[in-house]
């Protein structure tokens, strides 16, 4: 018996591997890529060398949190940012796999039907989104958000631009 797949596993590491290498051309911190199918099973994931240990599961939950949600992990901040109380409630809902923060992705096909997501984690998340992006992109599908955030180069992890 086959089953239909949302998203195959040949796409899925050709994903993964144009988001590592984005990730490298920018000389970001060491990256860790997952990316899950319509039903949220990971098809594909992979962490470079240094990543920190709780990188996967970061991925994950802004994967999983998007493709929960129907929307990007960074729309799903900016809408619950005054819903602390929601998001929480959320959080509890999946079992600690909803990360809010840029770096959850959608996977689109061209009629804009979601077959999966990406999630990346590693440097800071307007980082982790481009990546993701560019990924999806990478492999002709559309992406949700269509372009990463204007400020995602001067984005750092202490919270201040990056002015390297």
């Amino acid at each position: 018996m086959r089953l239909q797949t949302s998203l195959g596993l040949d796409i899925a590491l050709r994903i993964v591997s144009i988001a590592l290498a984005a990730g490298r051309a920018e000389k970001m911190l060491p990256l860790t890529v997952v990316v899950i199918d319509v039903s949220g099973k990971i098809i594909a994931s992979q962490s470079e060398d240094g990543s920190g240990l709780m990188r996967f599961d970061i991925a994950r939950g802004k994967a999983w949190g998007a493709l929960g949600m129907g929307m990007s992990s960074r729309l799903i901040r900016d809408r619950l940012a005054t819903r602390p109380s929601f998001q929480a409630a959320l959080a509890n809902v999946a079992d600690g796999q909803f990360v809010p923060v840029p770096g959850g992705v959608l996977v689109l096909q061209a009629d804009g039907t979601v077959i999966g997501a990406v999630g990346v984690s590693g440097d800071s998340s307007e980082k982790d989104e481009y990546c993701a992006i560019k990924g999806i992109l990478g492999v002709n599908f559309l992406s949700e958000p269509s372009a990463p955030d204007k400020k995602w180069r001067v984005s750092s992890l202490s919270g201040l631009a990056d002015e390297s």
